[in-house]
């Protein structure tokens, strides 16, 4: 099982043990509000969880969906994903959500930041990438704490329930002091 720790959390693979946990966040309204998905019906969560597990299993992985989870006691707090959007440009791309009941204390800031480095680490990213919508405050919130700048508005950027919204863009790239070696000839 894959797992990142931090300070308070441990990141980890979903199990199916999780279900109940996942969709009480997952099936609340007011979590959803600002997404493409939910709120999910029981068979959406397992059916989250199951993909969750098949992209685990790969052998090359560029997707990682993960348990937010208290390091204290093993609580699901919330889900955060970070996957690779082109190997050829170093393009990676993250998200987060967190149950209601763990919110305001900091958990998406700490797991955000974790994968945050971890895509830079793992998919040798040069940039990393999010997205929210513009009235999602938190969210821009969490994404400016862990490092990312506001690059703009990007108008009817998705579909949400038959309605175009519009989301803000932020993104940080790889910190110069750790900035791969270029080996290409096209770059001699």
């Amino acid at each position: 099982m894959f797992t990142l720790t931090t300070e308070r959390l441990v990141l980890r693979d979903f199990t199916a043990a999780d279900e109940g946990a996942v969709h009480r966040y997952a099936s609340d309204p007011a979590v959803c509000r600002y997404v493409d998905w939910g709120p999910n019906t029981p068979a959406v969560t397992r059916a989250f969880l199951a993909d969750a597990a098949l992209e685990a299993a790969l052998v090359e992985r560029r997707t990682f969906t993960l348990a937010i989870t208290s390091k204290a006691d093993g609580t699901v707090i919330g889900s955060v994903a970070v996957w690779e959007v082109s190997a050829v440009h170093r393009r990676a791309e993250l998200g987060f959500v967190v149950d209601p009941k763990f919110q305001g204390r900091g958990y998406a800031s700490e797991a955000g930041r974790a994968v945050l480095e971890f895509a830079f680490a793992r998919f040798g990213a040069q940039r990393v990438q999010a997205t929210c919508r513009p009235e999602n405050s938190a969210s821009a919130s969490v994404l400016t704490k862990i490092g990312m700048e506001e690059e703009g508005r990007m108008r009817a950027h998705m579909v949400i329930r038959g309605t175009a919204v519009d989301s803000l863009l932020f993104a940080a790239t790889r910190p110069a002091a750790v900035q791969p070696e270029i080996t290409s000839s096209h770059f001699a």
